[in-house]
């Protein structure tokens, strides 16, 4: 199977002693629509010789597929549990150095900017790291980390 889809088949057995009569194994005809072509390693290894394919089908409600979707979400008190507080602490160093870096960066191409031509402006960022959309998301990603933490700590000082 590949990532994201399952693929599903049954086989049934070919007994030695109905292929020397002759006579057809399979015990229904009503799936000739549903046969697929089956592959050379297939052949190779006894289909249609040893075993053959059985179609399979199956059919989801709506409910089943609600279900479904829901295996893998994350629950409402997800948003909740608190980071270890020096992991957390650790965290926000790093990216204190990484805003630091970002923003010598950004300073550094917003000087480039002033001698250079309209042209050269536009297919300036091509290929490189743009300072200022990283310092934004850097920003927005600490800021929002530290917000869940501290409201998280103010909830469950409250509520023990």
């Amino acid at each position: 199977s590949v990532r994201g889809k399952v693929v599903i088949d049954a086989f049934r057995l070919i007994e030695s002693a109905t292929s020397v009569t002759g006579v057809e194994p399979r015990q229904s005809t009503s799936n000739i629509g549903q046969l697929h072509k089956p592959s050379i390693q297939a052949l190779i290894h006894g289909l249609n010789r040893h075993y053959y394919s059985i179609a399979i089908d199956y059919r989801k409600n709506e409910l089943e597929e609600k279900m479904l979707l829901n295996v893998h979400k994350k629950q409402w008190s997800h948003g909740m549990t608190l980071n270890n507080f020096n992991t957390h602490c650790s965290a926000n160093q790093t990216a204190v150095g990484k805003m630091l870096r970002l923003a010598e960066s950004y300073t550094k191409s917003v000087q480039e900017e002033q001698s250079l031509t309209t042209e050269e402006l536009r297919t300036r960022h091509v290929g490189k790291q743009d300072p200022k959309r990283h310092l934004e998301t850097t920003v927005e990603q600490v800021m929002g980390d530290n917000i869940v933490q501290t409201l998280g700590t103010a909830v469950d000082e409250q509520a023990l």
